[in-house]
């Protein structure tokens, strides 16, 4: 077994007879004084050791750099805390990379717990529980355990022929996992899980995460502390990051009770040069009088979805445009009482004749030509003078409809420049690019009137698909119509609240995916984000720690392959079919948790620690005997007094079993398990 790294690191320390006392005990001062000043003494000891050089010092380009805030903080504090995480209870405020107010002079305002690994916290019925926040620098061992991967258990498949037995995986050429995966446990120990295999390998996370307002009824602590919900999301995001391929990006939905905070925490965790944009999208109708007012606020409903690339520069996101069929436009235009600008066409352009040539401020020649009776229509003269349809002439005409514009181009004003003392209407030019992307490709420009405005096509911003011509506009940010009627109902199945509509997921999807992409959700819910991926042919997973996973999501998925026709399926023409893989983190303490909360009386609690004592895992500080001693006392607490001292008493880091221990007897993993656990992690 492993020596603990506290033991380990004492014990380099007593090796040195200047770090401690004639009793044997460390001198803490020196050695944080030995710390300051980089003595070489004490940078050559902990070099020696492999743990405390990979612990305490960072390599940089081969060369070994000393974290000295990390060691200080270390030595200042391990020596003497029962847990890991007082420290960050007895010390909130303003602190500089970990060193407090009294310890230097540079002020930062940080949100305390910044520094550790939340375990828990995720349900409603945690609220009551003390959060268990392991600090990264002091806690290694306890976040080495904690993180480790986990059992996987309850495995099944879900088919269109109905249930069937998991005896082995899908996987491509290069041996990445091709299944899709519904997880239910604890997200983040799912999420360090599921490293093993995809660390760089996912290419869209989305996740509408508990957005911190304390209403969330669907099981969620939906009212966290704004510190204790930094952190939360701080852990989670930082793994979901190892796990996105490099040119894959993350959608964080959110409401604006925490959305400033969530988009300063993406930049720290993200880099802020990789953020991309942050999307308004309206998820309430406007309509009644409920929602606001009473508290002198206005009714919310927009909500943000915070977008970043893993790295900016290789990110490509497609379908960013919007497309609308031309004359639908033009009548849209007309019923919002709105100017059309596209209404006149270049029938002929003229004669040309020479006038005179100039140069771009490139140097590239300019050549100057008037135009000699030239015609000109508007689209409804057309439609009059050949009876035909406006939305026929749209067609007949794309490459000849045009408006004007007045670009402030230097290329304008050279040309401006040559025909101030000329009246002519109608001019063109010619000019060919030394350069650049479009050098030697011969351009040709239109100017019309005194002041030389720019004819602007709109063939410039038209596509053809299949013969119908539509006009496409780069996306904005604001992004509204989706159908948010009976949205509780959606796929099929009823949710109340929280649930996302499919036409917006689709339309992230379709952003930043292709076919056959790994798309992540790891705060799941109702299975929105796993529905809209199956019928897009995207392969996803999905974790999920609420029971609500068996009764609402995978019952979700089964009626995805049945072939539903709810949300999305008509626009993509789903037929159903696929299949998808449930497993579950299998679980050790976490079973004590969930009978603990549900106990109804005493005599269960009671029953339920008869039990603990044959198999729980306990803090190691825990002392049975002085516990059993005590027993009457115990039994005096009210219930929920109860119920919080035996949660108190049970290890956090054995709320799951750790794939390292699959073989232990003590957990009683079935021989099938141990086989697909195998075949999962590819040992």
């Amino acid at each position: 077994m492993a020596r603990p790294f506290e033991e380990i690191f004492f014990d380099l320390l007593r090796s040195e007879d200047f770090f401690v006392s004639s009793e044997n005990e460390i001198l803490k001062d020196k050695v944080v004084d030995s710390a300051y000043k980089a003595d070489r003494k004490l940078i050559e000891l902990l070099l020696e050791n492999t743990e405390t050089k990979n612990k305490f010092f960072s390599e940089i380009k081969g060369h070994w750099v000393f974290n000295i805030n990390d060691f200080v903080m270390f030595v200042q504090d391990k020596h003497f805390l029962n847990d890991s995480y007082t420290k960050y209870k007895n010390k909130i405020g303003l602190n500089v990379d970990g060193k407090f107010l009294n310890e230097r002079k540079e002020v930062a305002l940080v949100w305390p717990f910044k520094d550790t690994v939340l375990e828990g916290g995720m349900t409603k019925e945690d609220q009551k529980k003390k959060e268990i926040f392991f600090n990264e620098i002091l806690a290694q061992d306890e976040i080495d355990k904690l993180l480790a991967p986990k059992v996987l258990t309850n495995w099944k498949r879900y088919t269109a022929k109905g249930e069937e037995e998991v005896k082995e995986l899908k996987r491509d050429e290069d041996g990445t996992i091709k299944e899709n995966l519904i997880i239910k446990g604890n997200n983040l120990l799912a999420l360090h899980t599921l490293k093993e295999q995809f660390r760089g390998k996912v290419k869209l996370i989305y996740i509408d995460p508990p957005y911190n307002t304390g209403s969330d009824s669907f099981g969620y602590n939906d009212s966290f502390s704004h510190s204790t919900w930094l952190t939360f999301m701080k852990n989670r995001l930082e793994v979901a990051k190892e796990l996105l391929r490099d040119d894959g990006a993350i959608f964080v939905q959110c409401d604006d009770n925490e959305q400033a905070y969530l988009k300063v925490l993406m930049d720290d965790v993200f880099d802020r040069n990789n953020f991309v944009n942050t999307i308004s999208a309206r998820m309430k109708n406007i309509a009644g009088a409920s929602g606001g007012g009473e508290d002198k606020r206005l009714k919310k409903n927009i909500e943000f979805i915070n977008i970043f690339g893993k790295n900016y520069n290789l990110l490509n996101l497609k379908n960013t445009y919007e497309y609308t069929e031309i004359y639908k436009l033009v009548l849209s235009y007309r019923e919002q009482d709105i100017s059309w600008k596209y209404t006149s066409v270049m029938i002929d352009g003229g004669k040309k004749e020479y006038v005179k040539s100039t140069k771009d401020g490139d140097g590239n020649e300019i050549k100057i030509y008037r135009r000699l009776k030239p015609v000109f229509k508007s689209v409804s003269q057309i439609s009059k003078d050949e009876k035909i349809s406006e939305r026929d002439v749209y067609y007949k005409y794309i490459d000849k409809i045009f408006t004007t514009a007045m670009p402030q181009s230097s290329i304008r004003t050279r040309v401006l420049g040559v025909m101030q003392n000329k009246n002519d209407d109608f001019i063109s030019i010619e000019y060919i690019p030394r350069s650049g992307k479009n050098k030697g490709i011969v351009y040709e420009q239109f100017y019309k009137g005194e002041k030389l405005r720019l004819l602007t096509w709109l063939r410039d911003v038209i596509e053809n698909i299949d013969n119908v011509f539509f006009k496409k506009d780069l996306q904005g940010t604001l992004w509204d119509g989706f159908n948010l009627n009976n949205l509780s109902k959606e796929g099929e199945m009823f949710f109340e609240s929280g649930k996302k509509p499919e036409d917006l997921v689709k339309k992230v999807v379709d952003i930043s995916t292709e076919e056959g992409d790994i798309i992540l959700d790891y705060h799941l819910g109702s299975g929105t984000t796993s529905a809209v991926a199956h019928k897009m042919n995207r392969q996803y997973i999905g974790v999920e720690q609420m029971d609500y996973i068996k009764n609402i999501t995978t019952e979700r998925l089964k009626k995805v392959i049945e072939g539903e026709q709810g949300g999305i399926s008509k626009s993509v023409d789903w037929k159903g079919g696929g299949d998808f893989v449930y497993f579950e983190l299998m679980k050790y303490n976490e079973d004590f948790v969930e009978q603990i909360k549900n106990a109804k009386d005493i005599k269960s609690l009671l029953k339920i620690w008869e039990q603990m004592k044959e198999k729980a895992f306990f803090k190691h500080n825990f002392e049975m005997q002085k516990f059993e001693k005590n027993i009457e006392e115990f039994k005096k607490l009210d219930l929920q007094q109860q119920k919080q001292v035996l949660f108190d008493i049970l290890d956090k880091n054995q709320l799951y079993v750790n794939y390292s221990e699959i073989e232990d007897k003590k957990f009683k993993v079935e021989k099938k398990d141990q086989d697909i656990n195998k075949e999962f992690y590819g040992k």
